[in-house]
């Protein structure tokens, strides 16, 4: 006999069925209502999983980015004075609707494979981002003469990416949440992404690594787009209510938004984020992608949380394997400097309240015992921490996990 799966909705179903035939005899008009949201609670408690949440806000983010296009009603034209090769031409778009990427299929096809960022009018654009006037359009990408700010957005792009590579890493039991990424630095040799991922001493061999490495190196194969949204903040509010780290993070970046109450997000695939940006146009410009090491870091404000690192090189950049495992790789491992997350009083009286609402609605987590702990102003290694780098898969190809935790090898790594 087939094994039927039970879901959300047939409990809530069922509790209709007993509410109506039950409440002539005994129970209050309003029953139903305070049993399904009872029945809601007690499930979101218990089901809350980081592929949940990705479905939740997808769908959000798909909503507003339909609204917002649904309030251009009047098709205006503009003019797009493009600036480089193969020549200069001028041409003549949609307001609002048309994006450099669009231009760039006007103009010529390797344009549109090889370009990771555009300049409007000076200022850096992303690719799929609507143009709202007429402009002077350049296109920038990774071996121009001057690669500072294409360089900048890859680094921003690959801590993103890096976000993604968390959340779809783990099995659902592990419910992991993203804190921040600080600003760009190429010269600190890693890009980072700082996240409480719920293990208190998990020390990653070579070989998991490795495994979170190939979720990040495969989006090269699937082409995904950056898409940006501004939103506003009661929006992002609601998108990111179950990330306690960022509710108490929205109300500061909107605060600092031109209108002072806008969030800028993006989308790659069902991956929902924070980014002022800009970042570049698809993940088939990132090329090699490895998680190099996974340090234990102390924030004076939000306690714990693990400081995720990686390197990567741009699909038109080419480097020896040699070169690129003994030296940026092992220098990728170290612990990078960049300042640790980091919330002003306000923020954390806010982070407080989000923090507390998080332990009420996520059982497994935990009292952070070092909330009241001084706040850590040293930035040297912790100790025991063992450094990691690029591993190998053995022979017959399958990833074998030695730690305790276990990744979940979701469809991602049951491939390999």
């Amino acid at each position: 006999m087939r094994e039927r799966k039970i879901t959300h909705e047939h409990f809530l179903r069922g509790i209709d069925i007993m509410a109506s035939a039950c409440r002539p005899l005994w129970l209050g008009k309003n029953w139903t209502f305070r049993a399904r949201q009872q029945c809601r609670c007690l499930c979101t408690k218990r089901n809350l999983t980081n592929s949940d949440v990705r479905q939740k806000r997808s769908a959000l983010f798909e909503e507003e980015k339909k609204r917002q296009f649904s309030l251009v009603t009047r098709i205006e034209k503009i003019e797009v004075q493009y600036k480089g090769t193969p020549e200069d031409t001028t041409l003549v778009m949609n307001k609002g609707l048309s994006t450099p990427f669009n231009c760039a299929m006007h103009i010529q096809e390797l344009l549109t494979s090889r370009t990771a960022l555009a300049l409007v009018d000076g200022e850096p654009w992303d690719m799929h981002r609507p143009l709202n006037k007429s402009c002077q359009l350049q296109f920038l990408h990774f071996q121009d003469e001057d690669p500072t700010i294409a360089n900048n957005a890859f680094w921003r792009t690959c801590s993103f990416t890096l976000g993604y590579v968390l959340e779809n890493a783990f099995k659902d039991q592990y419910y992991i949440e993203l804190c921040s990424f600080p600003k760009p630095n190429v010269k600190s040799g890693s890009f980072i992404y700082d996240a409480d991922l719920k293990f208190d001493n998990w020390k990653p061999s070579k070989t998991e690594l490795n495994c979170l490495s190939r979720i990040g190196a495969k989006l090269y194969h699937s082409d995904l787009q950056f898409e940006r949204l501004d939103i506003d903040a009661s929006l992002a509010a609601k998108i990111f209510e179950d990330n306690r780290f960022k509710s108490a993070q929205i109300p500061a970046i909107a605060a600092k938004s031109e209108s002072g109450s806008k969030v800028t997000v993006y989308r790659m695939g069902d991956h929902v984020d924070i980014t002022a940006g800009p970042l570049i146009s698809s993940t088939s410009l990132i090329g090699r992608f490895t998680v190099t090491a996974i340090h234990d870091i102390e924030s004076p404000t939000l306690g714990p949380l693990k400081r995720v690192q990686g390197v990567a090189l741009p699909t038109q950049l080419k480097m020896h394997y040699w070169t690129y495992d003994n030296i940026l790789v092992s220098r990728g491992a170290k612990l990078n400097h960049a300042p640790f997350p980091f919330l002003s009083s306000r923020e954390s009286k806010t982070k407080q309240k989000v923090r507390q609402r998080g332990k009420e609605r996520i059982p497994h987590m935990k009292a952070d015992p070092r909330e009241s702990a001084a706040p850590t102003q040293s930035l040297r290694d912790p100790p025991g921490v063992r450094l990691g780098h690029a591993g190998v898969f053995n022979a017959s190809g399958n990833a074998h996990c030695a730690s305790a935790h276990a990744f979940a090898f979701r469809s991602a790594m049951k491939e390999f």
